[in-house]
């Protein structure tokens, strides 16, 4: 079975065949906290354990491994935001072919450094993946190079479709897939072998709200493509041609998810999996989450589909977690400019349990009287409740706490 863009199962399976024993088949097991957390039965497809971190590899070697000799001689130039630019380099390097590949501006750091360290040419250039993609077209023509489309290119989708493959033959029983989407080949793939395995079996893409291009090509809708993103492996202004006709011929259906949906989601899976997922690769958890009514109660298989996040970003990422969960708890706080004053609020706070891991003390503040001084500080908790609980001793005390987690 195949959808207009002309992808069959038997290309998928052919490129199993091609790619064993040079991809890792990662696991897929069931995950009891996120069960719980949820209300679906969740298995998760751990892509994130590919030596570049990605499931895109699959699809990377099964488009190189397509290439004629003189295309091999000659090289490929791609453009990337990071994961599809490890495949390829990490595999060309080992088939000895040069590979170029343009990164767009404000690409992780941790990816296009890994990238030029598997043996590729990095160029950055282009402020998003479009124009990275214009000017990698131009430097085919120039330097004679195959381009290779991360996403629009028949090869690269039976590549990325191996994952559902694997997935469906270890869990052949799953209700849904939730699968990230940026340009559709990893969602493209994977419904190809849905629909000719396991026919009943719904398909549901993600995106983050920032990017919907797949939601607008399916639709028909002008929703707008642009803003920063912790999931800038899927940022694509414009799906896929071939991957949206196998998806809109295949009846597969795409949602998208918020930026902090995408946040909790990455903090979920290092705290509960012990798992490094990068914003991208966590969006379809994000969507059972936030769409939990759509999945409660059946059984999902989510596709964690990458783990390289910059270290700065995911030290970002999870401070903001531990606001948002509670555990991390910005109070702001107006106290008498006497002596002790500052030591009576810390012994308050210590007695409620609460450890504080941050305080300023600021008197050059024109909305607090001449003789108070404002003190911001940041606490430590066991979650909600406690801070609530510290919040309304604090109030007892006579004081005026403002708790305020969106500055």
């Amino acid at each position: 079975m195949s959808g207009s863009g002309g992808v069959t199962v038997e290309m998928v399976r052919a490129a199993a065949a091609a790619i064993d024993g040079h991809v890792v088949r990662t696991p897929a097991s069931r995950s009891q906290t996120l069960s719980a957390i949820t209300g679906a039965d969740v298995v998760v497809k751990f892509e994130s354990l590919q030596f570049t971190g990605s499931y895109k590899e699959r699809g990377a070697l099964n488009r190189l491994l397509a290439l004629q000799a003189d295309e091999r001689r000659a090289g490929v130039v791609t453009a990337s935001a990071g994961n599809f630019a490890q495949g390829i380099a990490h595999h060309a390097a080992r088939l000895g072919i040069p590979a170029t590949i343009v990164m767009p501006v404000g690409t992780p750091a941790v990816k296009a450094v890994r990238t030029t360290e598997l043996g590729a040419e990095v160029v950055i250039h282009g402020d998003g993946f479009g124009s990275a993609w214009d000017h990698a077209l131009g430097l085919g023509l120039d330097r004679g190079l195959v381009a290779v489309s991360p996403f629009d290119d028949p090869a690269v989708i039976a590549g990325q479709g191996t994952v559902g493959l694997e997935l469906l033959a270890e869990h052949p029983d799953l209700d849904v897939l939730c699968v990230p989407v940026g340009g559709g080949g990893l969602l493209a793939g994977i419904a190809v072998v849905a629909r000719a395995q396991a026919p009943r079996v719904e398909l549901v893409g993600v995106q983050t709200d920032r990017f919907p291009s797949m939601v607008n090509a399916l639709t028909g809708s002008s929703l707008p493509c642009h803003g920063p993103t912790i999931a800038e492996g899927i940022a694509v202004p414009e799906a896929g041609r071939i991957t949206s006709e196998i998806l809109r011929a295949l009846a597969v259906d795409v949602v998208t998810v918020t930026e902090a949906a995408i946040e909790a989601a990455v903090c979920l899976y290092l705290e509960i999996e012990k798992v490094l997922a990068e914003g991208a690769g966590a969006t379809a958890l994000a969507a059972l989450v936030e769409h939990r009514e759509r999945f409660a109660g059946r059984k999902v298989g989510v596709i964690l589909s990458g783990a390289n996040i910059d270290l700065r970003l995911l030290a970002s990422v999870l401070t903001r977690g531990l606001v948002r969960t509670g555990r991390l708890a910005p109070l702001r706080v107006s106290l008498p400019d006497e002596p002790g004053a500052l030591g009576r609020l810390a012994t308050l706070v210590g007695e409620c349990g609460a450890n504080i891991v941050e305080v300023r003390h600021e008197r050059a503040v024109l909305s607090v009287h001449s003789r108070a001084v404002r003190v911001d500080l940041v606490v430590e908790t066991s979650g909600p409740e406690r801070v609530t609980a510290l919040i309304d001793r604090l109030h007892a005390a006579g004081y005026a706490p403002e708790h305020r987690p969106d500055d």
